[in-house]
């Protein structure tokens, strides 16, 4: 299924800090939501790599954008596991799907690989549902 978002969403949801941060939805294929990030200096740390901030916030949406499609409302994200596994360079891609989805409480995971494959880091999260459904759900 391809959901592109409307300029300035990510899948249908006005998130402003993820536009301030430049992250961009992709597309939905096989339940698994896909973003983009081409990082910017203003994304580095003192070692000139993806800050680990960055890289965790690029992770949140890719979890939260799997939760939310799946659940038919907003979330919020009650924990998250991360591993950082290689720097960040260049342009990121990041995919997160839902593993379990329950009535009060969903289970996701996320990973993000660079330009060449190469994972960067993972993440594991547990995601409430708050507000109303949407219509469309």
């Amino acid at each position: 299924m391809d959901q592109q978002s409307e300029p300035g969403t990510v899948f249908g949801a006005a998130i402003p800090f993820v536009d301030y941060c430049g992250i961009e939805a992709l597309d939905v294929r096989a339940g698994r939501t896909r973003l983009r990030l081409a990082l910017r200096p203003e994304h580095s740390n003192n070692l000139g790599i993806a800050h680990g901030g960055a890289l965790c916030t690029l992770l949140d949406v890719a979890l939260g954008t799997a939760a939310r499609l799946r659940a038919g409302r907003p979330v919020v994200t009650l924990d998250m596991q991360t591993r950082f596994l290689t720097p960040g360079r260049g342009v990121l891609i990041a995919e997160g799907q839902v593993t379990r989805a329950g009535r009060s409480v969903i289970f996701c995971e996320a990973e993000i690989r660079d330009a060449a494959g190469d994972l960067v880091a993972t993440a594991t999260g547990l995601l409430k549902p708050v507000g109303e459904r949407s219509a469309t759900a």
